[in-house]
């Protein structure tokens, strides 16, 4: 349904991190080589990253595929970050189109994206969202969601996510909590989450794949951290996670750890199992060639 990635580390350019690697998120756009659902991503696309002594990210997001965006290639070469949060889209039937629906979402110091959807969406959002509002505490406001960024799923599981944010929630914790409570109240769906506050990234791998690859030992200056739908390249290290896990990372360490098993046990993900699932619709073209983007010139 996407494709997204979060990197953490010394500076390096925006280039560097998502047009140059041989299956870069930028390739992903319209060559993924692991998407289970949907085949290009051409719904979107939006990188948010952080500056020096600024602890909210700039965002930049577009309605249009990437490889269609002419300034792109030159805001990437010049704009250097040690913490990017970047994401290609490929819209879920019935969420609206547009520039607001794009990842990454973002409010204060935090950057979301999501890969996957929520089934039966919209009408299973407002089932959802009024079971949540009479459950335990951080309950779903009314504010939260008529203040979504745009009709569409992915920016409503950000509103329960940030509400957890906002009661004082770990990354982590948001991130599974809202699962947990989003699945407690009977929503299905591919739930494959991506959040960072510029510091440390929290990651699920639930419905989709999920990968990252840590470059340095313990807690260096020299550490870097890529977190991803998928490999950007074929060089040894990058690690899968397993589905229905978590992941929290920082530039010099790694953790994952196991989600809350679904509701309904066994029975219950035999029945999701044997769902049969249309595919996801492409609604632009691929590009003729690989990329007009050239490779002179690189600062890394």
């Amino acid at each position: 349904m996407c494709r997204h990635l979060a990197y953490l580390g010394p500076p390096a350019s925006l280039r560097s991190l998502l047009i140059d690697p041989p299956h870069s998120l930028y390739r992903q756009a319209w060559a993924p080589r692991l998407q289970r659902h949907g085949t290009v991503n051409a719904d979107g696309f939006g990188v948010g990253w952080y500056a020096d002594g600024d602890p909210v990210p700039a965002r930049y997001r577009r309605a249009g595929p990437v490889w269609g965006d002419p300034s792109l290639s030159d805001i990437a070469r010049v704009t250097r970050s040690g913490a990017v949060l970047a994401a290609v889209r490929s819209a879920t039937e019935g969420t609206a189109l547009g520039e607001a629906a794009a990842a990454p979402f973002g409010a204060g110091p935090w950057l979301f994206s999501h890969n996957g959807l929520l089934d039966g969406w919209p009408g299973a959002a407002a089932v959802i969202a009024e079971r949540m509002s009479a459950g335990p505490q951080p309950r779903v406001s009314a504010a939260a969601l008529l203040s979504l960024e745009a009709m569409v799923d992915s920016a409503f599981l950000w509103a329960l996510v940030r509400e957890r944010l906002r009661a004082g929630s770990t990354l982590g914790a948001a991130l599974s909590g809202t699962i947990a409570a989003v699945e407690a109240a009977g929503g299905t769906g591919r739930f494959n989450f991506l959040l960072t506050d510029g510091h440390t990234v929290a990651a699920t791998a639930c419905g989709d794949t999920l990968w990252y690859w840590r470059r340095g030992e313990g807690a260096g200056v020299n550490g870097s951290v890529t977190v991803a739908s998928e490999p950007s390249d074929d060089e040894p290290g990058w690690t899968e996670v397993p589905d229905r896990h978590l992941l929290v990372a920082t530039a010099g360490a790694v953790s994952v750890q196991p989600l809350a098993a679904r509701p309904g046990g066994a029975a219950g993900e035999a029945a999701r199992a044997g769902r049969a699932r249309a595919p996801a619709s492409d609604s632009a073209r691929v590009p003729s060639i690989e990329s007009d983007v050239s490779t002179e010139g690189i600062v890394s």
